[in-house]
């Protein structure tokens, strides 16, 4: 589905996607983000599940990533992601919300969290990717390098090669299923352009923000994560003043792919009534 979402000027509009709920619930509403470079299909799984448990769950699609139209070619820097979800939350939402992140979409809610309290009841950080400092020096390469480097992204090769890394023993079909599912967006024709912005504009460096959420967290980590290590989840675990922290066992990096129904079990009680 696509929802119009003002960007910038009251004349800049662009048309978002998103999977929205059949029905509004009692219980403050769940909006799950997404992991760097993908989309809300990443949640295909664990989504129905969600709302099997009685949740009104909210699937976006973050500004520059996803399947939104952006002809209209809108800046992909950190601050405009931050902006672009606070208007869907203004249009849309209008209600404290449980913010969902994994990987460093966990990065996008910590900074959304912190710089718009009021629109956050709680926060699902996932394998939580936050303590990166940006970009670093690719936010320097020339534009023609910048471009080379993003093209190499879409390759089916180095996505597969990914998914091997996230994943914690699944099928080789099943990998190449998400290996294609996980590139899809990276066919819209602006894809480049907003990669390259996100880029070049330093991406997330949200580690001084980490120690200002005052919002109660639930750390969700994977006992077979070779991409975060268990020492940067409890690092954050400590950081954050109103957290607990849940073990998913036999689970790669992306354990609400892997494993929908434990992550959706933990996000499910913890919105309920903060038990998982």
């Amino acid at each position: 589905m696509y929802l119009q979402l003002q960007i910038g000027s009251s004349e800049s509009f662009i048309m978002s996607s998103c999977v929205k709920p059949q029905k509004q619930s009692e219980i403050n509403p769940v909006v799950l983000l997404h992991s760097f470079d993908s989309s809300c299909l990443e949640w295909r799984c664990a989504y129905p599940l969600l709302e099997e448990a009685g949740l009104e769950a909210w699937a976006v699609d973050v500004l520059g990533w996803g399947f939104s139209d952006l002809e209209r070619r809108p800046p992909c820097s950190a601050a405009s992601k931050r902006h672009h979800l606070y208007q869907f939350w203004k249009s849309y939402i209008r209600r404290p919300m449980i913010l969902v992140g994994p990987s460093l979409g966990a990065s996008v809610a910590i900074d959304f969290a912190v710089h718009y309290p009021v629109a956050v009841e709680k926060l699902v950080l996932i394998n939580a990717s936050v303590y990166a400092e940006g970009t670093g020096d690719l936010a320097k390469l020339p534009k023609f390098l910048a471009y080379a480097g993003v093209s190499l992204l879409k390759s089916i090769p180095l996505r597969l090669y990914a998914n091997l890394l996230a994943f914690n023993g699944i099928s080789l079909t099943t990998t190449f299923d998400w290996t294609n599912v996980g590139r899809l967006h990276c066919l819209l024709p602006w894809w480049k352009d907003a990669t390259v912005s996100f880029m070049s504009s330093g991406g997330y460096n949200v580690i001084s923000q980490i120690k200002q959420v005052k919002q109660k967290a639930l750390v969700i980590c994977s006992e077979q994560d070779h991409i975060i290590s268990y020492k940067q989840i409890l690092r954050l675990r400590c950081e954050l003043p109103y957290a607990i922290m849940r073990l998913i066992p036999d689970s790669g990096h992306l354990p609400h792919v892997e494993n929908p129904t434990s992550v959706a079990k933990l996000i499910a009680g913890f919105a309920q009534n903060d038990r998982c």
